[in-house]
């Protein structure tokens, strides 16, 4: 499968389809994504939306999220998710590495992820590549609408 992975600059309507095709693949609370949610995401100065694309569609995504703290430069790999009918075949992997070198070029100090225990080859995928599991409690606050 030939692949290329690149930055998604602006909001298109491609891409708002394929989040709406990888999404639910990745999670099954969230909600849908519209244009404008798109192009808030894509135009957010502290991330770096990666698509993984094909010559027929986009079949990855991951989001890096940089974030400048009183620690130092942090960056946080966000929502990674590769098209069920794509998977087995490194596009992951390519997204990560792609991610990586970005946070590297800008001087971040760490890059953080977190994946749920279920998901055993992701997992397998993220200890392959070189991240650590901490000793760390993540704590989640629900802000109900």
């Amino acid at each position: 499968m030939d692949v290329r992975v690149e930055i998604a600059r602006e909001a298109s309507q491609e891409l708002v389809d394929a989040f709406s095709r990888l999404l639910p693949q990745l999670s099954s609370t969230a909600k849908p994504l519209d244009y404008q949610a798109v192009d808030r995401m894509v135009s957010c100065d502290a991330n770096t939306v990666l698509i993984a694309r094909t010559s027929e569609r986009i079949v990855g995504t991951l989001t890096l999220v940089l974030l400048p703290l009183p620690s130092g430069l942090r960056a946080r790999v966000e929502d990674v998710v590769v098209d069920n009918d794509a998977r087995g075949q490194g596009l992951a992997g390519l997204l990560i590495e792609e991610a990586l070198g970005i946070a590297r070029q800008a001087g971040t100090r760490t890059v953080d992820l977190t994946s749920r225990p279920d998901r055993t080859a992701a997992n397998r995928l993220y200890e392959r590549l070189g991240f650590q599991a901490r000793d760390s409690t993540v704590y989640r606050f629900p802000i109900e609408r």
